[in-house]
């Protein structure tokens, strides 16, 4: 059997439930508390997972239904960095955030996703996607008073991404994606130091690895940082070269909406390509005529088989009913795309009948 075309996907987050955390904003906290939080995090899960197959997604996530913050989330289980001592810090060179500092050295005591893992894997058949922060972003959310060497922290954290990354393979993980919408800033760094860490992060993986590189939610500081971009967002094209040549499977990118020139995704030739079809940082629902345009115009430069439709970045700060309005009309508009394909590869087919005798 053939494999589906355009499978579709999303970036990461999707809105938590009213009962699970405050909607609408980032860093929302938990309402319910002990084991009822666990027992809630778990039944939003689900939710998410099934609100995803309802409206027709692929390759499945949970939503990030278990963490507050998709660096953070992960940050709270690891040994050497302390929450109770926040840092004020400018964050991607565009907003302040109170941040944990780095204290000692950095060590996983315990996996830290491997149950959500379990839960994802049972329930559902689909092909399943866990993302992860990747090193960078983890550094230029971190205020280190340790290691004081960026490159340095985020060595040792790639190494400790790893491990996590192989136990989530072996647990039925179809793709391990690294979130690093820091590689869009420090361009230069992901050329001196970025780059290598990510591929330590997903060193020795069989399943695929991903990298996510946006333009941020769809919040207020990001909305006015992009606005100093210009006509042309061109930092895509810093990056994507060495990106093209290290050994990460697949690239998550933005696009609807956005000022990304369309033909900078030839720069990743080779790889497969996560387009955003799905803009983030407005609560208008788009048509699947809207997102079968764009999909269009990234299969001038991309391949169909190697061409996965998905959103600009997670939608965690979305109401829930937009979230699930703009999944399915990502589904609706590769479902059209996907229509178009069949029907031109049927005419270019040779028909039997009209061979000589």
């Amino acid at each position: 059997m053939s494999k589906t075309l355009l499978q579709t996907t999303i970036a990461g987050s999707l809105p938590k439930p009213a009962w699970l955390a405050q909607p609408n904003q980032l860093w929302a906290p938990w309402l319910p508390q002990g084991e009822s939080l666990n027992e809630a995090k778990r039944d939003a899960t689900r939710l998410a997972i099934r609100d995803q197959e309802r409206a027709g997604i692929d390759i499945l996530s949970d939503g990030e239904q278990s963490r507050r913050h998709f660096v953070t989330g992960y940050l709270e289980h690891l040994k050497g960095i302390d929450f109770e001592h926040l840092v004020t810090m400018h964050i991607r060179q565009r907003y302040d955030a109170k941040v944990p500092q780095v204290v000692g050295p950095v060590a996983r005591p315990r996996p830290v996703h491997s149950e959500d893992v379990r839960l994802l894997r049972a329930e559902t058949e689909h092909p399943i996607k866990y993302t992860l922060p990747g090193p960078m972003t983890i550094v230029d959310t971190l205020h280190d008073s340790h290691y004081r060497n960026r490159a340095r922290l985020a060595m040792v954290l790639a190494r400790i991404l790893n491990k996590e990354a192989r136990e989530l393979e072996r647990l039925g993980v179809d793709v391990i994606q690294f979130d690093e919408p820091a590689f869009n800033v420090y361009m230069d760094e992901v050329k001196s130091w970025g780059i290598e860490a990510l591929e330590r992060a997903a060193d020795g993986l069989k399943c695929k690895t991903a990298v996510h590189i946006c333009y941020g939610y769809g919040i207020k500081a990001n909305i006015d940082w992009k606005k100093t971009l210009g006509s042309q967002w061109r930092q895509y094209e810093q990056i994507f070269p060495v990106i093209a040549r290290s050994a990460i499977d697949q690239v998550s990118l933005e696009c609807h909406n956005s000022k990304v020139p369309i033909e900078l995704i030839g720069l990743l030739d080779g790889k497969d390509v996560m387009v955003g079809a799905i803009d983030v940082a407005t609560e208008k629902i788009e048509t699947p005529q809207e997102v079968a345009r764009t999909i269009r115009a990234a299969l001038k430069f991309v391949a169909p088989h190697k061409l996965f439709p998905c959103t600009n970045c997670g939608m965690v700060p979305l109401p829930r009913a937009v979230a699930l309005g703009k999944l399915h009309a990502l589904a609706d508009g590769a479902k059209l795309v996907r229509a178009e394909l069949a029907k031109t590869a049927a005419r270019r087919k040779p028909n039997p009948k009209h061979k000589e005798k």
